[in-house]
């Protein structure tokens, strides 16, 4: 337990010392709203104007085809590439290759226990985690 307090401790030490914190690098879960796209460099017009057209989120945004950005009124070409540019940075879409999916896939541990109250009514097959690299 002092172990890991203490190297929850020196991450924050490290995070402040980067001038983040620590809420800044846990990873998001979940869609981001189109409205993450502001702080990256789209005016919040553009972002009303894709929130108008039924684009919610940055997911959306990333998968969408360049032409259904060009039909959004106010939505110039270069302002589709650099919408999807930024929304790119913010999702990632990129391809994983086996050698990487076996690397996150060693990092999954299984908690068991003995309790068969445990085992028959909440954990039928044991509780997963992945080990966070970053500790």
């Amino acid at each position: 337990m002092q172990a890991e307090s203490s190297m929850s401790a020196t991450a924050s030490t490290s995070a402040s010392a980067a001038g983040t914190t620590a809420s800044e690098e846990a990873e998001v879960v979940g869609p981001l709203p189109v409205q993450a796209l502001e702080s990256h460099g789209i005016s919040s017009g553009d972002v009303k104007k894709l929130r108008e057209a039924g684009y919610h989120t940055v997911e959306s945004v990333v998968y969408a085809p360049t032409k259904n950005l060009l039909a959004i009124k106010g939505i110039s070409e270069a302002k589709a590439d650099k919408i999807t540019a930024e929304a790119q940075k913010l999702v990632p879409t990129g391809f994983t290759t086996a050698t990487e999916m076996h690397v996150r896939r060693s990092q999954i541990i299984q908690v068991s226990h003995k309790n068969p109250f445990l085992k028959d009514k909440f954990w039928s097959s044991g509780f997963r985690s992945r080990l966070d690299p970053k500790s």
